[in-house]
């Protein structure tokens, strides 16, 4: 297989000449070129296959202990102004990003089998989805496009038909940490990665193309790429509403995505488009609508069992590839708070001890095929994508946020999106549970300046009139004894059937400074025997905290300088002079 577009094939022959590749090999995306894969990476040690009863074509993966999870600190935008990509961002001039790469990729793939994969983000027939080609030398990174991606020979046909597509350049070059970047070229439209075979920095089409690239498209072109999922409901009246929300990674965002109603919801039925990134777009009615760019779940593991995420426990009893778990001694995968058998090895290949540490990585990781998911819905193949009624924004806060609260207006729910906070996790390097700032859930992912982004948001109320409702949840409010006030999961449905109220205009609220709030009633919560004092202040506010809140929030805003808009500006002055 090779390509009639000229661009691709010249491109192509200049990264061989530099990488100087054993073998050159372009990807068809087939059945047999995934299986021909998996038993070339079992020869070479890389892959082992699981017990093939109770996981049928399962795998797992050990990555380097050095290379287990994103690496901010190194992944860097690379524009010709530093301005553009922003405080939010590391920067790097695109002269100096690209003699550092091609010194690091200067005969990197001597021996080795350089990879071609054209794939396609988002259903192949939309015109809301964009194309790229990684070229790889990681038969790992083929087999996980192939279930993350529309990868191969009908990817290939429309880059040839539009002649257009991301670049991505990647190599696992010798997994050493002080020789590892991820550098972004968005006025390019292209990609570098060395060093690293994680899935972030090695699977070149997900947050590297689908956000950081995408997003500087997208404010190009008039839409928004987001680190969204996008979920579907559906009312025993037969009512389907669309969902697209946004939260920091380690926040719920997989088990909203594949909520499962509890019993006294059981009537309800819920649909999965997406657990992780949205894009979305203007129609000829100023409706937004949104596509999934993937095809497939690369979802972290521990803590997925059949309580917590039903759905997701059981999709990955097949056709799954898992990557740093641990083992049980009749070869099943193990992690931590799988409630199922006990870990004989750990995610290191070693024998497992406690003293050790934990069997899986915190970070461990699940690949699998959208389609595995019982909650799959075929409009996620939808060229035309699904009509969003509501904007969820969210994360991990003990305090201050309260369980749902509602933007006045579009403009005031960006400067809520602006200001979402949560607590870091194993998914990026560093230290674990620091509250920081993460504005929409994408401060490692947005391509460019903050501020720029900001503005972007703020463009689409002067578009249409026609934009959905934007919301604010936090499932993880505590006691003083850190025990959750909210019991979440499928219960989460209740705030999600008060948001389609809202969006439906059935539904009352409470006006306060920082948005709306459900009243007592709003939220029907009769059957969970919550504290009528706890409940009160799940739907109600601190004006002391919030207070506070705003100055900090205040002082970030003005971090961003004369780039910041002035219509956030003025939100911000509103919800500090509404508190007092």
């Amino acid at each position: 297989m090779t390509t009639k577009n000229q661009a691709l094939a010249a491109w192509v022959q200049d990264v061989a000449t530099l990488t100087r590749p054993q073998s050159i090999v372009w990807c068809d995306g087939s059945d047999e070129e995934y299986d021909r894969m998996v038993s070339l990476m079992q020869e070479q040690g890389t892959l082992s296959p699981l017990n093939s009863e109770t996981h049928p074509n399962c795998y797992l993966h050990l990555s380097d202990p050095q290379d287990v999870a994103r690496v901010e600190h190194l992944t860097y935008i690379c524009t010709s102004e530093e301005e553009d990509a922003g405080a939010n961002n590391n920067w790097l001039a695109p002269e100096e990003a690209k003699a550092k790469m091609e010194g690091l990729y200067d005969g990197c793939m001597d021996g080795r089998t350089m990879y071609v994969v054209p794939y396609c983000m988002g259903p192949v027939k939309s015109p809301y989805s964009r194309c790229g080609v990684e070229i790889t030398d990681s038969p790992y990174v083929v087999i996980n496009m192939k279930l993350m991606t529309r990868m191969g020979t009908l990817a290939l046909k429309r880059i040839e038909q539009e002649g257009s597509f991301v670049k991505g350049l990647h190599s696992t070059g010798e997994l050493d940490p002080n020789r590892r970047f991820i550098m972004h070229f968005p006025e390019e439209l292209s990609i570098m990665s060395y060093g690293s075979g994680y899935g972030g920095n090695a699977l070149l089409g997900k947050k590297c193309h689908a956000l950081r690239i995408a997003s500087w498209q997208a404010r190009k072109e008039g839409w928004l790429a987001e680190h969204m999922l996008i979920l579907g409901l559906e009312s025993p009246e037969g009512e389907t509403h669309y969902i697209a929300a946004a939260f920091p990674s380690a926040c719920g965002k997989t088990n909203l995505a594949m909520l499962i109603p509890p019993e006294k919801y059981k009537d309800w039925k819920i649909w999965t488009l997406g657990d992780d990134i949205a894009w979305l777009h203007m129609d000829d009615q100023g409706q937004l609508r949104a596509i999934n760019p993937e095809a497939g779940y690369f979802g972290v593991v521990p803590g997925t069992n059949a309580k917590t995420n039903r759905n997701a426990y059981e999709m990955i009893q097949q056709n799954t590839i898992f990557t740093n778990v641990g083992t049980t001694a009749d070869n099943q995968p193990w992690w931590e708070d799988k409630k199922q058998g006990e870990p004989a090895s750990d995610w290191k290949g070693n024998p497992y001890s406690s003293e050790s540490g934990p069997a899986a990585h915190p970070n461990s990781r699940f690949t699998v095929s959208a389609t595995e998911n019982t909650a799959y819905s075929s409009l996620a193949e939808a060229p035309e994508g699904v009509p969003i009624s509501a904007i969820v924004f969210g994360g991990r806060r003990k305090e201050l946020a309260p369980l749902v609260y509602e933007a006045k207006s579009w403009d005031h729910g960006v400067l809520i999106g602006a200001g979402v906070a949560s607590e870091t996790t194993a998914a990026a390097t560093g230290q674990v549970g620091v509250v920081r700032r993460d504005p929409m859930a994408m401060k490692p992912f947005c391509g460019y300046n903050f501020a720029d982004y900001w503005s972007h948001w703020l463009s689409f109320s002067e578009r249409t009139d026609n934009l959905p409702k934007i919301f604010h949840v936090n499932w993880f409010r505590q006691n003083d004894d850190g025990d959750f006030l909210w019991p979440g999961f499928g219960e989460n449905l209740r705030v999600l059937q008060w948001m389609i109220q809202r969006c439906k205009g059935d539904a009352d609220a409470v006006e306060t400074a920082i948005g709306y709030l459900p009243s007592e009633q709003g939220i029907d919560v009769a059957d969970l025997n919550i504290d009528p004092d706890v409940w009160q202040s799940l739907i109600s506010i601190n004006d002391d905290q919030w207070r506070q809140e705003m100055s900090d929030f205040g002082d970030y805003l003005d971090s961003f300088g004369d780039r910041l808009p002035e219509k956030l500006r003025e939100q911000h002055k509103a919800v500090s002079a509404a508190l007092g």
